[in-house]
């Protein structure tokens, strides 16, 4: 079964960096898509970025210019580099991961994992 295992995240102050990642690890054949997402209490998750294969990616509006996303494939990693940091960055920030599980290789499966929080205060 795929497990999502996170780094990252925490307290920092606004204007600050920090820098997530995510690994996937366990059953998968083929990974099309990892995502980035995040939710405050009370609010729907939001899509941050998307890496598709051939590495493209598309970031949301609210973050487009401050934060990166990128994908190491032989380590079935992504990254989220978050520069400027705003306190209304502060969330819960997910990661989900779009493949095709070795157990079912004629569907598509989706993962999350468990969230890392990200808090930006002074």
């Amino acid at each position: 079964q795929v497990q999502l295992v996170y780094s990252g995240g925490g307290l920092v102050q606004p204007g600050g960096s920090l820098r997530l990642s995510c690994a996937a690890s366990g059953g998968i054949a083929t990974i099309y898509a990892m995502c980035w997402f995040r939710q405050t209490l009370g609010k729907e998750r939001e899509l941050l970025a998307t890496i598709s294969n051939g590495d493209i990616t598309n970031y949301a509006d609210s973050v487009k210019g401050r934060f990166t996303s990128s994908r190491d494939n032989a380590k079935n990693t992504v990254y989220l580099q978050m520069n400027n940091l705003k306190p209304e960055d502060t969330a819960v920030y997910y990661c989900n991961l779009r493949y095709v599980d070795i157990r079912f290789p004629f569907s598509r499966s989706d993962a999350w994992g468990q969230g890392t929080q990200v808090t930006v205060s002074s």
